[in-house]
């Protein structure tokens, strides 16, 4: 007899596989109720369906979600760029409005002193002594461009921060006093605007108060009927015609009488930045000023 029939643990498994074969091609007949050795099978499978299941579909649920975030950060990023690019997109924007804003208002400027001739210039130079700051800059125009000694020089916004210092024009650069330099000579014909009917007062800027931080102003020839007072508006009067009539110096921010009691003292604050400067515009007009020893000689001559 052959060896494989000979081994009883081959018999048995041989016949119980020949068994659960013909179960399972028994269950498949229809429109027949299963017999119980199929229903323990049927059961044993689900059990041991339901224990593999759950872990397999936990581990094929954490795949998909790790996919998912993957996903969802790709998005993110990408979003995150369109972000960046939709913020530099509106700095830039609101960097062309700004300039934008600041040519018109310079080209409002320029249409002001339509009769003269503007030039535009760069500040390139400045003292960073404390003292000295207050008191000159350098600009990046000279005499090639037009440029001579006592010309008034305003901010973009066409108020007035100075004229062009008589001893410092070269070629190609110029040197600015400004109006809160230490400077006798450093004076300027003013008028302080009236509403309709009203009178204006004349004035002249004859020096800077550094412990105000305003331009002192002389009220010339002081009337009742028109008082000077704080948030009057001082501008160049234009008078001798040599300079630009109704440039903006400032505001009065007090009123006081002179150390003799015989006229008053109005501080004016100016209405340029003078501490921060960048672009500045030369008006091709020589500026009216007051020659201080002329005064002295008229004066004793009186």
């Amino acid at each position: 007899m052959p060896q494989f029939f000979t081994n009883k643990r081959l018999m048995l498994l041989l016949l119980c596989i020949i068994i659960l074969v013909a179960m399972i091609g028994f269950s498949l007949k229809k429109d027949r109720n299963a017999t119980w050795p199929e229903k323990f099978i049927g059961d044993t499978t689900g059990v041991f369906q339901n224990i593999f299941h759950t872990p397999a579909q936990f581990v094929a649920d954490f795949f998909e979600n790790v996919e998912d975030l993957k996903n969802t950060y790709k998005e993110n990023e990408r979003l995150r760029k369109k972000l960046d690019g939709q913020t530099q997109y509106e700095a830039k924007l609101q960097e062309l409005e700004n300039e934008n804003k600041s040519l018109r208002e310079e080209l409002g400027h320029l249409k002001s002193i339509k009769d003269y001739t503007p030039i535009l210039a760069t500040v390139i130079a400045r003292n960073p002594d404390k003292y000295e700051w207050w008191n000159l800059i350098k600009i990046n125009k000279g005499s090639k461009h037009g440029v001579e000694k006592d010309m008034a020089v305003t901010d973009e916004t066409g108020n007035l921060i100075g004229k062009i210092k008589s001893t410092k024009v070269n070629n190609f650069t110029s040197t600015v006093q400004l109006l809160s330099a230490t400077d006798r000579n450093n004076r300027i014909s003013t008028v302080i605007s009236a509403k309709k009917g009203k009178k204006t007062v004349n004035g002249i800027i004859n020096g800077y108060d550094s412990d105000k931080k305003a331009l002192s102003m002389e009220i010339i020839e002081p009337d009742a009927e028109r008082e000077v007072k704080k948030g009057d508006l001082v501008e160049t009067s234009g008078a001798g015609g040599v300079f630009p009539k109704g440039l903006t110096i400032g505001k009065v921010t007090e009123v006081e009488p002179d150390s003799y009691g015989l006229t008053k003292i109005a501080y004016v604050e100016p209405a340029a930045d003078l501490y921060n400067l960048d672009n500045v515009i030369v008006v091709d007009r020589t500026l009216d000023t007051v020659d201080v020893d002329k005064m002295d000689d008229e004066e004793e001559g009186s």
